[in-house]
């Protein structure tokens, strides 16, 4: 039964992710960019939508994330919110808009919330961002962090690898976990780093970790919705399994409408008024 079905819909909050790290509930999270996959997917019962700054990829064909601006995203996460009924919508604020400067931060963060109606914002980074994050919580925003590889900092990683598998990079990882956490983020995505350091992480912090190629062994897991539908099928890490070919489908469908109609067969009497 879909979840639009059940006449109890009972929204996800913050604590309600707290909880389900408590008893060992695994969380479920998956991207959104547009009204009717955020349907989809919320009818689906997925626990957190996140619209992430990877719209650049996936709907704007961007290399990197780096080019989406705050009105790109607060109108993919308007289009996400308005049709949603359960899921935790969390927004990625865009590379440039809470680095450098903490009352940019909270500005962006109010900017989001206020504009889009959505839950949370995430932002990447650890000690560097320290100040921006308890700027953000100040005004009773949550946030969710992000460690590893963080693909805004991509040019100067200089590459999409595994990252923190030397000792100083994992220690590093560590202690900026603590310090979302102590900060007071109310969860944490860890990508692409090691399985043993990221389960390290989760049995760390008490707040729940998400991970993305980063092993079973945390609080749950997310994935690009893209990726995993097969629509997008030219990106194809590791930690990527993709639950159904969709860019098939579609084409497949697509060019039997085209030779329908070149025939003649589309629309056929039924089909006309």
């Amino acid at each position: 039964m879909s979840v639009h079905q059940s006449s109890n819909i009972k929204r996800i909050t913050t604590h309600t992710l707290q909880e389900m790290k408590g008893r060992g509930e695994k969380i479920s999270m998956l991207t959104a960019y547009d009204f009717s996959m955020a349907g989809i997917v919320d009818g689906a019962g997925i626990d957190i939508i996140l619209v992430g700054d990877s719209a650049s990829n996936v709907m704007a064909g961007h290399e990197t994330t780096l080019p989406i601006t705050m009105d790109q995203m607060i109108y993919h996460a308007t289009s996400v919110v308005r049709a949603v009924k359960r899921a935790f919508v969390v927004v990625d604020i865009p590379f440039g808009s809470y680095q450098g400067n903490s009352s940019e931060a909270l500005r962006s963060a109010i900017r989001i919330m206020k504009e889009s109606g959505a839950h949370a914002v995430k932002v990447e980074g650890g000690s560097e961002i320290k100040e921006s994050i308890t700027r953000i919580l100040s005004a009773g925003v949550p946030v969710m962090g992000h460690l590893g590889l963080t693909p805004q900092s991509i040019y100067k990683f200089g590459t999409y690898t595994v990252r923190a598998k030397e000792e100083e990079e994992a220690n590093k990882l560590i202690a900026d976990a603590k310090i979302l956490e102590e900060a007071g983020c109310f969860a944490i995505v860890l990508e692409k780093i090691p399985a043993k350091l990221a389960k390290q992480v989760a049995e760390t912090v008490s707040i729940p970790v998400i991970g993305i190629g980063a092993g079973g062994d945390v609080d749950g897991q997310v994935l690009v919705v893209h990726d995993m539908l097969g629509i997008t099928q030219e990106f194809k890490p590791r930690f990527l399994r993709q639950y159904a070919d969709l860019r098939t489908t579609m084409t497949e469908a697509v060019q039997n409408y085209i030779t329908d109609v070149k025939a003649k067969d589309f629309p056929n009497e039924s089909e006309s008024y």
